[in-house]
């Protein structure tokens, strides 16, 4: 099966879902501020090197528990949706979505924007901690090989070439990287030959 990748944050919105949703949830659900000192002292200690950044990600949606979830990531959608990428809606191939992101927050998108595949970071629906680990730079190949073992990967899309080497040395066809919005082609392995 041929498929072009995408990433999600970045690169088919121009923002990180994750980051605006919790900013979105503080708004409507201001009683969640409770958890920004335990949020706050992660992110200290990650930055400090005590802990990993998959560590600091478990506590990021402790919140999830003190909201109504569905009707906060419908909410949010409502709000952000238009915010989609046009070049997303003109796909030539299976497409499938590959993000760190939260799948709580990304199942819902992924049905209104008809993804063929999407492969994120597992959450609990009832803790939002992270179940396993979080799905970036070579955890993405990884997961992908786990749910497909025979797939041609021909396009690949991602705002970050630092950290989705990984899946950008997939592609057999275009390397994009998302620029302020657009499409900037490259050669993956002319540039990043070793």
């Amino acid at each position: 099966m041929e498929i072009d990748i995408y990433d999600f944050d970045k690169t088919i919105v121009p923002f990180d879902s994750g980051s605006r949703f919790a900013l979105y949830c503080l708004l409507h659900y201001p009683w969640i501020i409770i958890y920004l000192p335990i949020v706050a002292v992660a992110a200290i200690l990650m930055l400090l090197k005590v802990i990993n950044f998959t560590s600091f990600k478990k506590t990021c949606f402790m919140f999830v528990p003190l909201i109504p979830l569905k009707k906060a990531v419908n909410g949010f959608w409502n709000k952000y949706e238009k915010e989609v990428h046009k070049w997303f809606f003109n796909r030539k191939r299976t497409c499938v979505v590959i993000s760190a992101s939260p799948d709580f927050l990304l199942e819902e998108i992924a049905k209104r924007l008809s993804f063929d595949y999407l492969i994120c970071t597992r959450h609990s629906k009832k803790s939002g901690i992270i179940i396993g680990e979080n799905c970036r730079d070579g955890e993405k190949v990884r997961r992908l090989y786990e749910k497909f073992s025979d797939i041609q990967v021909i396009d690949v899309y991602s705002d970050s070439i630092k950290h989705d080497k990984p899946i950008f040395s997939l592609a057999s066809g275009q390397c994009y990287q998302v620029v302020d919005s657009e499409l900037v082609p490259f050669n993956f392995k002319e540039k990043y030959a070793e």
